[in-house]
Parts: structure tokens; sequence; C-alpha cells
């Protein structure tokens, strides 16, 4: 659990950008840890470090980039801007598909409807729910945010009969 809320990835989905509450890059990051961005400035409001940017083009999952906070201190001031790491993550490449993702990309939607501070737990009016096959997607579910509240519980329940869980 986070003590701060975090702020997010995003995604470009079907022209218009969004906020996600998962982290698609983080499974890949896990596997490739070398590979993690270090030279950004981190807080307790970015834990990860970087903040990704994905977009679904012809129902695919693709990385678009990958920017880290960087403080500028060449006017004599501490300022903050991004800066772009996405060639130190996949050097050389311009079409990165998110190939190693098998799971569900959860996008809030619409009005805020309870701030919590901490990790991803505020909760929206309504939720777009993106499943990912290898980087394909497989589908879309929209739902209001009981529904949202249901799915979750049931999923949570689900994984507590995991050898993972039980660890």
């Amino acid at each position: 659990v986070f003590a701060t809320g975090q702020t997010p990835d995003r995604i470009i989905y079907k022209g218009q950008e969004y906020s996600l509450i998962t982290n698609p890059l983080e499974t890949f990051l896990e596997k490739n840890p070398q590979l993690r961005p270090k030279d950004g400035w981190t807080s307790t409001a970015l834990w990860r470090g970087y903040v990704a940017t994905f977009k679904i083009e012809d129902n695919q999952l693709f990385v678009k980039d990958i920017v880290v906070m960087e403080v500028d201190t060449t006017n004599g001031s501490d300022t903050t801007k991004w800066k772009s790491v996405l060639n130190h993550v996949f050097p050389n490449q311009s079409r990165i598909k998110v190939d190693w993702l098998t799971g569900i990309l959860v996008i809030p939607n619409g009005k805020l409807v309870n701030y919590v501070h901490m990790g991803y737990a505020s909760t929206y009016k309504n939720y777009i729910l993106l499943e990912i096959d290898k980087g394909n997607l497989v589908q879309e579910k929209n739902m209001k945010r009981n529904e949202y509240e249901k799915f979750k519980n049931k999923q949570f329940k689900a994984f507590q009969k995991t050898d993972e869980y039980k660890k």
C-alpha cells in the first residue's frame, strides 16, 4: 500500500488521453531490472520513478513514451521538467508493442467520486476496462463505479485462491 496518491501512467485510446490505474511497464521492468529508468527524480507521488504513455493502435497496445522528472538547476533555482528515457529502455526501437502484457488495463472515466490519498484507491463515476492478451486488445468493458467495485472484489477473491497470494 502506498501512502500517497500516485502520478498515473497515461493511455491514448480512441483519440482521447486517459489516466491509467494500472502500470503496464512494471511487468517488463521486473523481468529486465537493468532497464528501469534510474536517472529520474522520485517522490512519494511517483514511486516507480517514471510515467509511461501507451496507445491502442489497430487493436494493439504500444509504448509511446517514458518520461522521468529531472531537476534543472541552470537558472539558479531548482525547477523540474520531464525528460524522455524511451531510448534507454527500448534502444533503437520506434514501434514497441506491449507483447509481455496479458491482463486488464483500468481507465477511470468520468467524475472523481471519492479521493483517497494513497496509491490508486480513489474512485470514479465510470471505468473502462481493456482486456489485453500479449499486447492485443481483446475486449472493452464499460462499468459504473458499483459494477467495478463488485468486479474488483470478485477478482480479489479469485486471487486469494492462488499460490502467489499464499506466498
